[in-house]
């Protein structure tokens, strides 16, 4: 396997002194969301900043009604589905371990395993519309992306760059040990998701198709829903969310569903039909980083199955002694280099 000078980087710890001095004070830094009041931009002086904020603020909230597929104009219609960011990023992007926006801002620049590359903020918010909103990306310099880096900024503020913030991504929660069973997690879906998000998985909408005001309750799969490309739709990642914040009500230190729950039901979802995005195979193009759980190929450690449904720990295993060769390899490479001068 080729391996590019990212991820020799990354396999062998050689990385930036800026990284280097981050990595250093992150232990010091932390930033615990859990019990932390969300910033208020209402809070803000008004001004053209208040205004750029709260409208980041309207685009994570109601999405749809902005660059939405059935706004009026054709041209503001960037994302193909809709979903509203905070279907997701709860509590306007600011709930633990809904994967929340706040402290984004300090961790970006970063490296990123989907493009083995350096990734702005910038480019992770188009890299969602891409994918969970199944649309197309919004221009740099547009009214709109700045609004999305000035919430996310304004999100942010109190987290020291190179900190950590606890709360943040999605609650690791171990995964079980065998497939998921999607008919088990059909179950879970009648008895506790359905009164949501429809018999169907279809969503509750707030008018009628055409009128671009969204969903009260956001469809799980079908054609407006987030495609194949989008991190929901790996079993693992779904798992963790769901668990940790689902159904309505539910957080981190209050679930109402088990682990095997919500892995079956993640299952459930992940087996039903939505858009597809093309061209997956390009994504961690390193490979040694693709996450076990991503259902497209290639497939190194297991079958297309397994890296759809499970089960995951023997995957993950498999994994790391890929990475553990790859860094043995590198190291022997980089040492070799430094003998010959």
């Amino acid at each position: 396997m080729k391996l590019s000078l990212m991820t020799l980087a990354m396999l062998t710890g050689v990385v930036s002194p800026l990284a280097v001095q981050a990595q250093a004070g992150a232990a010091a830094n932390e930033v615990n969301l859990v019990g932390r009041a969300a910033p208020d931009p209402a809070q803000l002086p008004a001004g053209p900043q208040k205004d750029l904020v709260l409208y980041g603020q309207s685009l994570a909230t109601r999405t749809y009604a902005y660059i939405g597929p059935e706004v009026a104009d054709p041209a503001m219609r960037h994302a193909g589905n809709n979903l509203a960011c905070t279907s997701c990023h709860q509590a306007n992007a600011a709930k633990p371990f809904a994967m929340p926006w706040v402290g984004v801002a300090a961790t970006f620049p970063q490296y990123r395993g989907r493009e083995d590359d350096i990734s702005t903020v910038e480019e992770r918010v188009n890299g969602c519309m891409e994918r969970s909103m199944n649309g197309k990306p919004l221009p740099l310099g547009s009214r709109e992306m700045k609004a999305f880096d000035a919430y996310i900024s304004f999100m942010s503020q109190g987290v020291p760059v190179g900190g950590t913030v606890k709360g943040a991504a999605t609650l690791q929660t171990k995964m079980p040990n065998r497939r998921a069973d999607t008919e088990a997690g059909k179950g879970v879906y009648a008895a506790k998701c359905a009164v949501c998000h429809g018999p169907e998985g279809q969503g509750q909408r707030v008018g009628k198709v055409g009128d671009a005001q969204g969903y009260t309750f956001p469809p799980l799969w079908g054609p407006d829903s987030f495609n194949t490309g989008a991190g929901m739709n790996r079993v693992v990642m779904a798992t963790r969310f769901i668990q940790a914040n689902m159904p309505l009500g539910a957080s981190h230190d209050a679930m109402q569903l088990s682990v095997d729950e919500a892995y079956d039901v993640a299952a459930h979802m992940a087996s039903q039909p939505r858009p597809v995005k093309a061209n997956l195979e390009a994504d961690f193009p390193a490979r040694w980083n693709k996450p076990v759980d991503a259902a497209f190929p290639p497939y190194l450690q297991g079958t297309a199955d397994q890296h759809k449904y499970g089960p995951f720990p023997p995957l993950a295993e498999k994994q790391k002694q890929m990475a553990d060769k790859l860094k043995a390899e590198a190291a022997a490479t980089r040492s070799g280099k430094a003998v010959s001068r």
